[in-house]
């Protein structure tokens, strides 16, 4: 078996981005992934502006606090003043151009009206209460790196550098099917011996919060043929096949010899825990190959194993640069005293006094787990952990987008 590192190296070393670029506009770039660098035509600011509302002033005609200036202008947001005249103040608003020849701007609660202007209750420093222009952005720099995956406040960078659209990749394509005579659809009648199907609206809902078009081809019968003809399916007009179920060694497991049918198996079974009988390879289709990843049956197992190997691998798919999660070192309020060969990957969550605990049942079919927990806990192989202990933890919230 592959050691995890080792999977999700091969992995990304495989995954190369979809070509294509298309240029949306920004009020549908969230969440797309930025294909070629951006660099700013203008200033932010583009010119020095107030910080607050106040009194825009010269240093040198501030002798001492208590000093009374009469305002010479009026200057609200959107509008560019005259110089200022030596020996006056500006009245300016947040927002608003600093008038030639002021330095600096002091804010109206340091002030008073006066019987012949505005009484200045404070001495400031050069360039107090004052947004320098290009301070936040220089006209010609990059603002954006290729790769970026757009959240709002890169949205906002971009609006702010007065960029109407950008290049970003296409979405990825992934064909779905799910493998299990047993499985029926929720809402169904549950027959004696069946289970209702989660892992089709879990996957499905991973996929769609990444980005990608996900194809349903629903539920496949348990025989070779058939998941064949899935397979040809899926790879027709999918840059991804991912399936659940059939990937082990059973007699009805028949992932693995069709994929080997259609195309090629690089990598099957992974020193994790749970999520052992991970399949990777490719499937043949008209003028190329599609990628291929086959998860485990048991629910935990596939979306555990979704999150730390097909999610790194679509975000390259999709041109991210960054695809590997911030890890905490936290404190363990727990002990796990049976050590593995596999990395495993525990459920747990954080609790008030800023440790991990972990949920009383690590089996790879208990849902209410990845309900109950926020993140998972990384053991190490043949790691056991004594309360107390520092040990590795990734938030959910940085594995679902």
């Amino acid at each position: 078996m592959l050691s995890f590192e080792e999977a999700l190296g091969k992995l990304l070393a495989a995954a190369k981005p979809v070509e294509e670029i298309r240029r949306v506009p920004l009020t549908a770039a969230s969440g797309r992934v930025l294909a070629v660098a951006q660099t700013s035509t203008v200033s932010v600011p583009p010119l020095d502006n107030s910080a607050m509302d106040g009194y825009a002033v010269r240093l040198a005609d501030l002798p001492a606090v208590g000093t009374c200036l009469p305002v010479s202008q009026r200057i609200p947001a959107g509008t560019v003043g005259t110089p200022l005249q030596p020996g006056t103040a500006a009245r300016i608003f947040t927002g608003a151009p600093v008038p030639v020849g002021a330095d600096a701007v002091i804010m109206q609660e340091r002030c008073e009206q006066g019987e012949a202007g505005v009484v200045i209750n404070h001495l400031p420093r050069a360039g107090e209460n004052i947004r320098r222009a290009g301070e936040d952005i220089a006209a010609g720099a990059e603002i954006l790196a290729a790769g970026t995956k757009l959240r709002p406040q890169e949205i906002a960078l971009a609006a702010s550098a007065g960029l109407p659209e950008l290049p970003v990749f296409r979405r990825v394509r992934v064909g779905v099917f799910f493998t299990g005579d047993e499985l029926v659809q929720p809402g169904d009648p549950l027959p004696p011996g069946a289970i209702y199907n989660s892992n089709r609206y879990a996957l499905r809902s991973l996929l769609e919060g990444l980005g990608c078009e996900v194809r349903d081809l629903g539920t496949v019968p348990d025989n070779l043929d058939a998941t064949r003809q899935a397979l040809r399916q899926a790879a027709a007009d999918n840059d991804l096949i991912l399936t659940s179920g059939g990937v082990s060694v059973g007699e009805e497991d028949h992932v693995k010899p069709a994929v080997e049918a259609e195309g090629r198996l690089d990598m099957w079974k992974i020193a994790i825990k749970p999520g052992k009988p991970l399949a990777f390879g490719e499937v043949r289709k008209a003028g190329g190959t599609a990628w291929f990843l086959g998860l485990p049956g048991n629910p935990v197992a596939a979306f555990i194993t979704f999150l730390i190997m097909v999610r790194p691998f679509v975000l390259r798919l999709q041109g991210v640069a960054r695809v590997t999660p911030q890890i905490f070192s936290l404190p363990a309020d727990f002990e796990w005293l049976r050590s593995d060969a596999r990395t495993e990957f525990l459920r747990g969550r954080i609790n008030e006094s800023g440790g991990v605990e972990l949920y009383r049942n690590q089996g790879s079919a208990v849902v209410n787990s990845l309900c109950w927990g926020d993140g998972l806990i990384i053991n190490a192989p043949g790691q056991t952990v004594a309360k107390g202990d520092r040990v590795a933890f990734i938030p959910f919230s940085a594995l679902l987008s």
